[in-house]
């Protein structure tokens, strides 16, 4: 059994991302906490469990505000 914070980690270093850009479906929390390796991470990974979240880009709100 392991934590949540282990697998965000675990997850981040499988997608070469960092921890705030791993998205983990809430409703599937029962077989979160079952997952001790990275194999179980990985393929949690291609369940569609754990995604990566996009990146975010700059926003315009301030600079639409100065023209």
């Amino acid at each position: 059994m392991s934590s949540l914070k282990t697998v965000r980690r675990l997850a981040s270093s499988e997608l070469k991302v960092g921890e705030g850009r791993v998205w983990i479906d809430p409703e599937q929390m029962d077989r979160l906490l079952n997952v001790i390796s990275r194999e179980e991470v990985r393929r949690l990974i291609k369940d569609g469990v754990i995604e990566k979240r996009p990146t975010s880009k700059p926003s315009r709100g301030r600079a639409r505000l100065l023209h």
